[in-house]
C-alpha cells in the first residue's frame, strides 16, 4: 500500500504536463525560435485557449517570413477565426511578392472571406485565363443565322475581386455583343469573311465594367452558317396566310349554306301558307252553297 502514494503522484505529474504541453505549444514557439519569427509563448497559450490552431499560425507565418513579409499572428488567427484560409491567404501573398504585385494582407484576407480563391486570383494575374462562350446564334440582315464560338483572355483585377462580377457574367456580355454585331451585319458574308471585326467590336464595348477581370482579348475560334431564318420566317408567314384565307373563306360558305337554308325555310312555309289557303277554298264554297249565297245558273 506504500506504493500507492507514489503511483497516485506519478500519474498527477503526467496528467499536469500533459496540460502543460497541450496548453503551452512549446514545439510551435521553439520552431518560431529557430525561424526568427517574432511570436511569444504568451501568444501561443492565448491561441489555444481561444480554439485557434497554433500550427497552422505558426507555419504560415515562418513561411511568410522566408519570403521577406511580416504577417502578424494577430491578423493570421483573427482570419482563422473568420472562417478564412490562412494557408491560401499566406501562399497569395507571397505569390503576388515574387510576381510584385501589390497585394496587402487586409486586402487578401478580405478577398478570401469574400468566397474568391486568392491565390487563384493571384495566379490569373500573372498568368492570364482563357475561357470559351457555349456556341452562340444570331441572325444578319439579310436573314440568314450565324453561329460563332468565341475564346476570351482575361486577367484577374485583384482591386475589383470584391464586389466584382465573375466569368458568367464576362461570358453573357460578350455572347450579348456577338449577337448585336451579327445582328447589325448586312450579309452573313461580311460576318465569314471577316470575323475579326466581330471581336475588334465586341472588345471596343468595354465589356469588364464592373467585373472582377480585365479582357485581354476576344478571338472568334469558329464560324458556321446555320438556318435561314429569313425564308423560313417568310414561310411561316405565307402559310399563317394561307390559313387565314382558308379560315375566312370557310366562313363565307358557312355563311352562304346558313342563308341557303333560311331561304329554304322560308319557301317551306309559304308553301304550307299556300296548301292551307288552297284547303280554305271548298270548305268556304260549301258554307256559300248551305247559306244559299251561292247560285248556280243553269242555260
Amino acid at each position: 500500500m506504500q506504493w500507492v502514494p507514489i503511483i497516485l503522484a506519478i500519474i498527477l505529474m503526467l496528467f499536469g504536463l500533459y496540460v502543460i504541453f497541450f496548453f503551452i505549444p512549446f514545439r510551435h514557439w521553439l520552431a518560431a525560435v529557430f525561424a526568427q519569427v517574432p511570436v511569444s509563448i504568451g501568444a501561443l497559450i492565448g491561441m489555444r485557449l481561444r480554439q485557434g490552431p497554433p500550427q497552422i499560425i505558426v507555419d504560415a507565418m515562418i513561411q511568410a517570413h522566408k519570403a521577406g513579409i511580416l504577417v502578424p499572428s494577430d491578423v493570421l488567427e483573427a482570419h482563422y477565426l473568420a472562417g478564412g484560409n490562412v494557408d491560401r491567404v499566406v501562399q497569395a501573398l507571397v505569390a503576388a511578392d515574387k510576381a510584385s504585385i501589390e497585394l496587402s494582407v487586409q486586402r487578401a484576407t478580405a478577398i478570401d472571406l469574400a468566397g474568391r480563391d486568392v491565390l487563384e486570383a493571384v495566379k490569373m494575374s500573372v498568368n492570364p485565363k482563357v475561357i470559351e462562350t457555349p456556341e452562340v446564334a444570331a441572325m444578319a440582315k439579310d436573314g440568314i443565322q450565324v453561329k460563332a464560338i468565341a475564346r476570351v483572355t482575361v486577367r484577374a483585377n485583384i482591386d475589383r475581386l470584391i464586389g466584382g462580377a465573375g466569368e458568367q457574367t464576362i461570358l453573357a456580355r460578350v455572347g450579348e455583343g456577338i449577337v448585336t454585331t451579327i445582328g447589325s451585319s448586312d450579309s452573313h458574308k461580311k460576318v465569314l469573311e471577316n470575323p475579326d471585326t466581330i471581336s475588334k467590336t465586341v472588345l471596343a464595348k468595354g465589356l469588364d465594367a464592373g467585373t472582377a477581370f480585365e479582357i485581354l482579348s476576344i478571338d472568334i475560334a469558329d464560324v458556321n452558317i446555320g438556318k435561314n431564318i429569313g425564308a423560313q420566317l417568310q414561310t411561316d408567314q405565307a402559310n399563317a396566310d394561307k390559313n387565314i384565307a382558308q379560315a375566312k373563306a370557310e366562313e363565307r360558305r358557312a355563311m352562304a349554306v346558313a342563308h341557303e337554308q333560311e331561304m329554304t325555310a322560308q319557301i317551306s312555309e309559304m308553301r304550307a301558307k299556300l296548301i292551307e289557303t288552297e284547303a280554305q277554298v271548298p270548305l268556304a264554297i260549301a258554307k256559300a252553297f248551305r247559306d244559299g249565297q251561292f247560285i248556280l245558273e243553269s242555260k
